[in-house]
């Protein structure tokens, strides 16, 4: 199958993540920064390391073959960075670096983009400026339409940009207005109430959802599992595609998990108490997929040698 940047659904074939002993570094680290970053509680390090642990093994359970890259521990980063989509998009041209909205987060795209050139990872562009954007709030609904959330990671500066650098790539941006929900020091992007699954299936949580765009999702004659109340601060709704129907989810969520499962999909759940919960960051926080196979042939995609 051909091979591209350009989907959320199809199989994983490289991905880049940052395992919790290189984010969270040290006992101090954490004293120092959970209660700046606005983290529900303080993280265990030891417990965290082996919570991630059971994460690549599930992830490489799920995904024979893929490739894992690790991004390198980074004194100058916050506890943040163990949640690397936020600093980059994938697009077929290759990365459009981002500009955080979180300012604690600033140096991160710089630091993934060291880890681009080392894998030879093309560069389409950054985002610059008074933009801002975050690759939570950006998810691809098709291999041709990118949705958008406009909230307070991400401005209406950042959104042009990214729509003229993706104009390279034959791609329709679709903007997806973001509710205040508990204000601006709240982790609320547009993955939190959408996850993609497969071509035709998306899971959502409706009512934090604009009308518009979730009839513009049934128009396109998508299935739309829903999250219910219960789980949703459970992030119930994070949920990360490896595969068409396949993918990995936090653990605690029985009522979305058996959702998804009577849709036909493939659960594989992992522990994340210290790695996810607490921060706020499921299984598509902590990972930024770079390469998937796609169910057409892109017409414009820069693929990285190793790929060719």
């Amino acid at each position: 199958m051909p091979i591209g940047y350009q989907s959320e659904t199809g199989r994983l074939i490289k991905v880049i993540v940052k395992h919790a002993r290189d984010a969270f570094m040290t006992e101090a680290k954490i004293d120092a920064e959970w209660r700046p970053l606005n983290y529900y509680s303080r993280p265990d390090l030891r417990d965290a390391i082996a919570e991630y642990d059971g994460f690549l093994a599930a992830l490489a359970g799920l995904v024979p073959g893929v490739e894992i890259e690790m991004l390198a521990p980074d004194q100058g980063l916050t506890m943040d960075s163990i949640y690397p989509r936020d600093a980059a998009i994938a697009c077929n041209k290759g990365m459009i670096l981002c500009n955080m909205g979180k300012p604690a987060r600033g140096s991160e795209p710089a630091a993934e983009q060291k880890l681009f050139a080392k894998a030879g990872i093309p560069i389409h562009g950054a985002i610059v400026g008074e933009g801002r954007l975050e690759g939570g709030d950006v998810a691809w609904i098709d291999e041709k339409t990118l949705a958008v959330g406009r909230g307070y990671r991400t401005n209406d500066e950042g959104i042009r940009q990214l729509s003229a650098l993706l104009e390279a790539c034959d791609a329709e941006v679709v903007v997806m207005p973001l509710p205040h929900y508990k204000g601006p020091g709240d982790v609320f992007h547009l993955m939190s109430v959408l996850s993609p699954i497969d071509h035709d299936l998306a899971l959502v949580y409706s009512p934090l959802m604009t009308v518009p765009f979730r009839e513009r999702l049934l128009a396109r004659g998508m299935r739309l599992v829903e999250v219910p109340d219960e789980e949703f601060e459970s992030m119930g709704c994070n949920v990360f595609a490896v595969a068409p129907g396949k993918c990995l989810m936090l653990d605690g969520n029985p009522v979305t998990a058996a959702r998804l499962e009577k849709a036909g999909v493939e659960v594989r759940l992992y522990k994340g108490d210290e790695i996810s919960r607490k921060g706020a960051g499921g299984p598509t926080c902590m990972t930024r997929p770079i390469l998937r196979e796609l169910r057409s042939a892109p017409s414009t995609v820069d693929l990285p040698a190793a790929a060719e």
